[in-house]
């Protein structure tokens, strides 16, 4: 799958924001979010140089989505705040869900245990 000079530079943008931004958004939201261990699955896969880049570039835009400081439903609001976020995320998962590896899940969970732990 080609991708045109403007997408190409809207992945780089995507896959910068989250180097930069997911692990602080994690930690920071972990006791909140029940999709904590698909947004870890889905940060491994999309690092895994493994995944075909569509693949990558489609996680990166939904982990990009789910770090931005400003969404269509503010973070902060209670029970809902992270509702499209989570919507995003699993719309993305459902698309790519063959690439998502056994490893990726593991070292989700593995990562997840040392979020609550450090809690």
């Amino acid at each position: 799958m080609a991708f045109s000079a403007a997408e190409q530079a809207q992945i780089a943008a995507d896959e910068a924001r989250v180097r930069a931004g997911f692990w602080k958004k994690i930690k920071a939201t972990v006791a909140h979010i029940p999709f904590a261990e698909d947004a870890l699955a889905a940060y491994y896969c999309a690092f895994d140089r493994q995944t075909p880049l569509h693949v990558r570039a489609a996680l990166w835009g939904a982990l990009a989505y789910f770090i931005m400081p400003f969404d269509v439903i503010p973070d902060y609001l209670p029970v809902i705040g992270y509702t499209d976020d989570a919507a995003v995320l699993a719309m993305a998962l459902r698309l790519v869900a063959d690439h998502i590896q056994p490893e990726h899940r593991e070292a989700a969970r593995r990562a997840l245990k040392r979020l609550e732990d450090a809690a």
